[in-house]
C-alpha cells in the first residue's frame, strides 16, 4: 500500500521539478533573444551613422577635390543601406501593434531577469519541499554522470586540438624563418615575412606557456577516465563497491566522484596561477 501511494507522489515531484526547469530554461532563452533584439535595434542606427560619417570624412579629407573611388562608394553605400533596412525592420517588429513577430517586444531586460530570478527561487523552494531521500538522490546522481564524463572528454579534445594547432603553427613558423632567411640574400625583400613569422613564434610560445592547453587536456581526460572507471565498478559490483548494501555503495560512489571533481577544479585553478605562484604553493 505504501508503494502505491509513493509512486504518484514521486511522479508528481518529478513533473513539478521538470516543469520548473523548463520554465527556467525558457526564460534564459528569452533573455538571450531579447538581448540580441535590443542590440540589433539600437546597434544598427549606430552602424548606419558610423558608415555615413566615415564615408563623409573620407570624402572631405582624402577626395575633397576629386571623385571618391567607386569601390569606396559601393562598400559604404551597401553597408549604410542594409543597416538602415535592418533598423526599419526591427523597429516595425518592436513597435508595431499589428505584427507579433517578437515574443517579448517592448519588454525590458530587467523584467525578464526578475522573472528568471523568481522562477529559480520557486524551483529551489519546490525542490527543498519535495526533497527525495539520500539514496534516491545518489542514484539520480549516478545517472547524470555520463553527461559529465562526455563534457570532460569534450573539453579535453578541445584543449588537445588547441595544443596541436599551436604546436604545428610553431613548427611551421620556426621552419619558415630559416627557409626564408636562407632563400633571400640579402634578406631585405623578406624582412616583413621574417618579422611576421618571428612574431608568430613568440606569441605562440608565450600563449602555450601561459594557457598550457596540453596539461588541461591531460587533466580533463584523466578525470573523465577515473569517473568512468568508478561508474563501471559500481555497475558491475566490484571493488570498492562490492558490499551487500546498495545505499553504502552509492554513498561511497558519490563521495569518490565529488572528490575527483574537486581535485579537477583544484588542478584548473593551479594552471590559472602564474608559474611563480604555483612554485610557492608546491
Amino acid at each position: 500500500m505504501a508503494d502505491s501511494v509513493s509512486i504518484p507522489s514521486d511522479s508528481l515531484t518529478t513533473d513539478s521539478l521538470i516543469r520548473h526547469r523548463r520554465e527556467i530554461a525558457d526564460l534564459k532563452q528569452r533573455i538571450k533573444n531579447r538581448r540580441l533584439q535590443v542590440v540589433g535595434l539600437y546597434g544598427t542606427p549606430f552602424i548606419t551613422l558610423t558608415a555615413l560619417s566615415t564615408w563623409a570624412g573620407l570624402k572631405v579629407f582624402l577626395w575633397l577635390d576629386s571623385n571618391t573611388p567607386g569601390a569606396i562608394d559601393t562598400i559604404f553605400g551597401v553597408v549604410a543601406f542594409f543597416s538602415g533596412v535592418a533598423f526599419v525592420a526591427q523597429a516595425v517588429a518592436e513597435f508595431s501593434t499589428e505584427l507579433n513577430v517578437w515574443r517579448d517586444r517592448r519588454t525590458p531586460l530587467r523584467e525578464l531577469k526578475l522573472e528568471l530570478s523568481l522562477a529559480e527561487e520557486r524551483h529551489i523552494l519546490e525542490a527543498r519541499r519535495r526533497t527525495p531521500p539520500p539514496m534516491d538522490r545518489q542514484a539520480s546522481y549516478k545517472e547524470r554522470l555520463p553527461d559529465e564524463i562526455a563534457r570532460l572528454r569534450k573539453e579535453s579534445r578541445h584543449y588537445r586540438r588547441i595544443h596541436l594547432f599551436m604546436q604545428w603553427l610553431l613548427f611551421i613558423s620556426s621552419a619558415a624563418i630559416s627557409a626564408v632567411t636562407a632563400w633571400y640574400d640579402p634578406p631585405q625583400p623578406a624582412k616583413g615575412a621574417l618579422i611576421a613569422l618571428g612574431f608568430t613564434v613568440t606569441v605562440i610560445t608565450a600563449a602555450a606557456g601561459y594557457f598550457r592547453p596540453r596539461e588541461r587536456a591531460f587533466n580533463l581526460q584523466l578525470t573523465a577516465d577515473s569517473i568512468e572507471q568508478h561508474a563501471t565498478a559500481l555497475e558491475l559490483g566490484i571493488s570498492p563497491y562490492n558490499t551487500d548494501e546498495e545505499r553504502r555503495n552509492l554513498a561511497q560512489f558519490a563521495t569518490t566522484v565529488e572528490e575527483l571533481r574537486a581535485e579537477q577544479r583544484m588542478k584548473e585553478q593551479q594552471l590559472d596561477q602564474p608559474q611563480q605562484g604555483q612554485q610557492q604553493v608546491i
